[in-house]
């Protein structure tokens, strides 16, 4: 089985990023720019995604955990949307690999339910699976449209979003429908009060995919926690409040040791 694919850059201890369903790690270009003179950066490509593609590993949380944690050194992760569950598994599973977690625009559970109110409708992501099978580039079309959607700078976004999803090549069907069926049927909220690392909740204020209501019900769970919420931004804040989202990481590492 290939390794996973792993972008390294910058200078000063390390920190691992990982992206969200259907892209790849070069999404993050704008946030490594203002990382890398304070953190040696290890961008994973997702199983199925980017230079992954061909990786043969299961995009399943326990796996992409595993894989990951084989080729990345000791450091806090931080995960974006999907990725966030694999930051909060690997979190859980394994702190003493990594010693601080970091949610950007995700939460424990992505799906509402009687007890958790603040989610989205799983019929939002029933109908992009639908979709996969119908219509598979307009359904990438609408869900990078909902990325975007409620930021100031939604059409930057838009174009900066389209633009990448296909850089590193077009991810297969299949993996996009396997990283849909882990957002629609993961709730790991009881991880959380039994996590033994701090955690920083980054939400955007407009995030119509991660309601930042979701993100402080999930950080209210942990026991070392803080949410901070960046105004005007929607899903994808490191695109267009790049440096909003790197001041509040510098922040909460700066008083992480390991």
């Amino acid at each position: 089985m290939a390794a996973l694919h792993v972008q390294v850059s910058g200078d000063g201890p390390p920190l691992v990023l990982l992206h969200g369903w259907a892209m790849h790690g070069g999404v993050f270009a704008p946030l490594l720019r203002r990382l890398e003179t304070d953190y040696r950066l290890h961008v994973v490509d997702l199983p199925g995604h980017g230079h992954s593609r061909g990786s043969g590993v299961p995009l399943t949380l326990d796996a992409c955990v595993d894989a990951i944690s084989a080729q990345v050194p000791v450091a806090p992760w931080l995960g974006w949307s999907l990725g966030g569950l694999v930051a909060l598994q690997a979190a859980h599973r394994q702190p003493q690999r990594v010693p601080a977690l970091a949610m950007l625009c995700a939460t424990p559970r992505f799906v509402r339910g009687e007890d958790w109110r603040h989610g989205v409708s799983a019929e939002i992501f029933q109908g992009f699976a639908a979709g996969l099978r119908e219509d598979h580039a307009g359904t990438l079309e609408r869900f990078i449209a909902l990325e975007a959607f409620g930021s100031d700078h939604a059409r930057d976004e838009i174009r900066q979003l389209r633009a990448e999803v296909f850089a590193r090549g077009e991810p297969a069907a299949a993996v996009l429908a396997d990283g849909l069926d882990l957002l629609q049927n993961s709730d790991l909220r009881t991880m959380l009060p039994a996590l033994a690392v701090p955690s920083l909740w980054l939400a955007g204020r407009r995030d119509r995919l991660v309601d930042p209501r979701a993100m402080r019900e999930a950080a209210a769970l942990a026991p070392e926690s803080r949410i901070e919420v960046i105004e005007h931004a929607g899903h994808a804040p490191f695109l267009t409040r790049a440096d909003a989202v790197a001041d509040a990481l510098r922040a909460f590492l700066a008083e992480v040791t390991w």
